[in-house]
């Protein structure tokens, strides 16, 4: 139960639910297109019943699924990812070694190599099954020593899966790949000055694009991490043959949660897309997200939103050039997964993910036009990360597919699967699915087709 003295994190659309449930034959409003065969994962905080986990971050992650088959919903359920964590265990043992598996796995779920994993940054994943009850935590048979951030990369060419880990103490950046099968075969140490947060990278054709900026640890309680301009902030790229030699690029400072997509141009640039919070943006944001907003004086103008933000960097010469894209403010950046790493013309996105008020919406930006379209879900309904399915066919055109995301209202009462054309998201939806309960607004999710997994 909330009250008028709770943090926003466990209010409205962000409120936990008490438990778990199931339900079948879930309401369908319009035409479920049947080749959405499969099932759609979306990860998310949900603290335990009177549990205050200080900061919207930090809650017990949640997993939250729904079954699509030949046009019907046949079932939702939410589960909890049980962990060391949500057991009791502690991350810091008595000793000061990190228990990598006493963690939240709060923030993505995706699949690789047959198995299903829920992520957070700070530690090692947690498989999971189709019906998201929990195997266990996974450190690919011992290889694994250091956390595996909730934002891997696919390369849509190889199938290998690029991620790194970040920490609090060195070192503080390693990079890793896994192949196609789900054995990681290389890790390199990174060097960088000092432990940031460093939540999400990219990768093009050839290169890892890291993201070193000014968000960094501290210790103190709650979310042990803060905005530190005298860090700096830089871009790097790593070529994927060169693991851990990094060239990198001084930029204006700025934070990232999320990247778009990156790419190599047709001189050899590296060129990325990604939501970029402006300095007097991060305190906003920052404030909102922690467990008593109260803004910051010198921001009092900022919006706390970030704007999509491109990056062009040229390892021959050094040369960096940096450029806004969008006005309109936006979170949760995704693709077509086919597209990771090459060049791209479209991407989706979430208008206000909740923390600044206003009219929520789908958007698609057209890297083409130059111009971003939108599905209006007005004040009272929030819009969760747009996730792309695509049709089947190996001609199809880029946004031929749809998109899923899970909406809430803003009182947390009630929640759908909402199907949008991505090639016109601005239309009426192609489906929505009724779920049984309000879903927490959360991060990221994953759609599974039943190709890859057993029905």
């Amino acid at each position: 139960m909330t009250t008028s003295t709770s943090p926003l994190y466990l209010t409205g659309h962000l409120a936990p639910v008490p438990d778990e449930i199931e339900a079948r034959d879930l309401p369908v409003t319009g035409i479920l297109p049947p080749e959405l065969t499969g099932r759609y994962f979306r990860n998310g905080p949900n603290p335990l019943p009177g549990q205050d986990p200080g900061h919207w971050f930090m809650g017990a992650g949640m997993l939250h699924g729904i079954r699509l088959r030949d046009g019907r919903a046949e079932w939702y359920r939410n589960r909890w990812t049980r962990t060391r964590a949500l057991e009791g265990h502690p991350f810091l043992r008595p000793d000061g070694t990190f228990d990598r598996t006493a963690v939240v796995a709060n923030t993505h779920v995706v699949e690789h190599g047959g198995k299903i994993m829920a992520l957070v940054e700070n530690g090692f994943p947690y498989v999971v099954t189709p019906e998201l009850e929990t195997v266990g935590p996974d450190d690919f048979a011992g290889r694994l020593t250091t956390a595996m951030t909730a934002h891997p990369k696919t390369d849509p060419a190889t199938g290998d899966l690029h991620f790194f880990g970040y920490g609090f103490a060195p070192p503080f950046l390693t990079y890793h790949r896994l192949d196609a099968a789900g054995t990681l075969v290389e890790s390199a140490a990174i060097e960088v000055p000092g432990p940031t947060m460093m939540h999400d990278f990219a990768i093009t054709a050839h290169h890892a694009v890291f993201m070193d900026l000014p968000m960094t640890f501290r210790f103190r309680q709650g979310m042990p991490y803060a905005w530190d301009e005298s860090y700096g902030a830089r871009l790097g790229v790593m070529p994927l043959d060169r693991p851990g030699e990094v060239r990198w690029f001084a930029i204006d400072p700025c934070y990232v949660f999320h990247v778009g997509n990156a790419h190599e141009d047709a001189a050899g640039r590296v060129v990325l897309d990604a939501a970029r919070y402006a300095p007097a943006d991060v305190a906003v944001m920052w404030d909102a997200l922690g467990p008593n907003p109260a803004g910051h004086a010198s921001a009092a103008a900022s919006t706390g939103l970030a704007r999509l933000h491109r990056w062009t960097l040229d390892p021959a010469t050094g040369a960096v050039t940096e450029s806004a894209l969008a006005e309109r403010g936006l979170e949760f950046p995704t693709l077509d997964d086919e597209r990771v790493g090459r060049p791209s013309r479209y991407l989706y996105a979430v208008a206000d993910p909740g923390h600044a008020g206003g009219e929520s919406a789908i958007l698609r930006y057209d890297a083409e036009q130059g111009s971003t379209s939108a599905h209006s879900l007005g004040a009272d309904v929030m819009a969760g990360e747009a996730v792309f399915v695509p049709v089947a066919g190996v001609d199809r055109a880029e946004d031929e597919g749809w998109l899923l995301s899970i909406t809430t209202t803003r009182d947390g009462k009630a929640s759908e699967l909402l199907v949008l054309d991505a090639s016109d998201v601005s239309a009426e939806p192609v489906a929505t699915v009724t779920l049984p309960r309000g879903v927490p607004a959360g991060f990221h999710g994953s759609w599974i087709a039943d190709a890859r997994e057993e029905s």
